[in-house]
Order: C-alpha cells, then sequence, then structure tokens
C-alpha cells in the first residue's frame, strides 16, 4: 500500500524505532506512548483489520504479542500490560494496517483505559 505508514516502515522507507522483528512481525515504538514500553505490534503483511486478517496470520500475531509481553516485562518491570485494538473507523482505528497496542501498566500509573458503560 503505497500510503501506508507502517508499509513504509516495514520497508524501511519510513524511519521507526523497531524493537523487535521477524518474519512475519515489527515491532515499533509509536510517536506517542501511552506508558514506558507502549509498543506496536504490526503485521509484515498489509492486513487492513481483524475482520480481514486470517487465522493462521492472526495465530503468528498472538504468539507475537506474548513474546513481546516478555521482552516489555523483563525490560520494564510493568505490574500489568493492556492488550488495545481498533478495527475499523468507527472504532477509532488510525492506521489502516492490523496492529496490536502492548501498553505495560504501572502501579499508580494514573492511566484509565477501561471501557465504562455509558449507556
Amino acid at each position: 500500500m503505497d500510503n501506508c505508514i507502517f508499509c513504509k516502515i516495514i520497508q524501511k522507507q519510513a524511519f521507526a524505532d523497531i524493537v523487535y522483528e521477524d518474519p512475519n512481525l515489527i515491532a515499533i515504538i509509536p510517536l506517542e506512548q501511552a506508558s514506558k514500553g507502549h509498543t506496536l505490534l504490526i503485521t509484515k503483511e498489509h492486513i487492513e483489520n481483524l475482520f480481514d486478517i486470517d487465522e493462521e496470520t492472526l495465530q503468528i500475531v498472538a504468539v507475537g504479542v506474548k513474546k513481546l509481553t516478555k521482552k516489555l516485562v523483563y525490560e520494564n518491570k510493568p505490574t500489568g500490560i493492556n492488550l488495545l485494538h481498533a478495527s475499523g473507523k468507527d472504532a477509532q482505528q488510525s492506521v489502516f494496517h492490523f496492529h496490536i497496542h502492548l501498553v505495560p501498566r504501572y502501579k499508580n500509573d494514573g492511566l484509565d483505559l477501561w471501557i465504562r458503560n455509558k449507556l
């Protein structure tokens, strides 16, 4: 995809702080971090969202999340972690290339990423 920033990062046509890479996945530090160690895990194949990802690739992503979580815990010593994902414009997806946010959490970090029922 010519205009996809993640594709440009994967092809090394745009700079990013890459913290993990394998044949199927790449992990980068986002420009705006919610917490110390906040990382994006991105499929190397351009897949728009959860609706389009095949099961095999989703399994690869799940294993990648586990590996990256271990790395984040080792390096940053968080006491918890949030996994965040948005699929589709109405879910606030901002980059239309499949990715998962791994947000390390720390005691008294002041973040509130949990959903509140507003109905």
